[in-house]
């Protein structure tokens, strides 16, 4: 199981992480907190203080078009905020 999806780089995350030490992911749905701080720390090579998540449902979405109403929505998502210990850092711009 592929535990992290990919890193969340915005303006609010980046800002987290310059002042909180603080990064944030996007995880597999089914991973526990145990699983991603194993994860993070096996992939950067950081020890990990603490993981918060974030459970997103699917936004649903419904159009009207000339056959009738079509309904859909998205997949479920969650994020995962890590908090690197200090002195600690990750680069995700290293390996582009």
């Amino acid at each position: 199981m592929d535990i992290l999806i990919k890193p969340i780089i915005t303006e609010k995350a980046t800002t987290a992480s310059e002042l909180h030490n603080c990064y944030s992911f996007l995880v597999n749905t089914k991973a526990n907190k145990v699983e991603i701080k194993k994860a993070v720390e096996a992939a950067y090579g950081v020890s990990v203080e603490k993981v918060r998540t974030l459970n997103y449902g699917p936004e649903r979405k419904t159009k009207y078009t000339k056959t009738g109403i079509q309904s859909g929505k998205t997949n479920a998502t969650k994020k995962a905020v890590v908090q690197v210990a200090e002195g600690d850092a990750i680069d995700f711009y290293s390996n582009l």
